[in-house]
């Protein structure tokens, strides 16, 4: 157990990190295969530049390494691309 107050803060401010880290992380996966089971082009067209930028979002604050956000945009870009 902490022995000083600013440990015991630091311990609760990670927890509500990781659950908002969590959170972010789940919606983000969850609207990359969404977008991976649509087949219509004009709907995939309008669903794509949000996932990107959820993408960059999580990259930026390191929740996802930066090449693995990299790869997922260039896949899903070419995913739309091809419908």
């Amino acid at each position: 157990m902490a022995n000083h107050k600013s440990a015991l803060k630091r311990i609760r401010s990670n927890d509500k990190k990781r659950l908002r880290n969590r959170f972010q992380h789940k919606t983000t996966r969850n609207a990359v295969r969404k977008l991976r089971e649509l087949t219509d082009k004009k709907e995939a067209l309008k669903v794509l530049p949000g996932v990107i930028s959820m993408l960059d979002k999580l990259s930026k604050k390191n929740i996802i390494h930066a090449n693995k956000a990299a790869n997922l945009k260039s896949k899903l870009t070419k995913h739309v691309a091809a419908l």
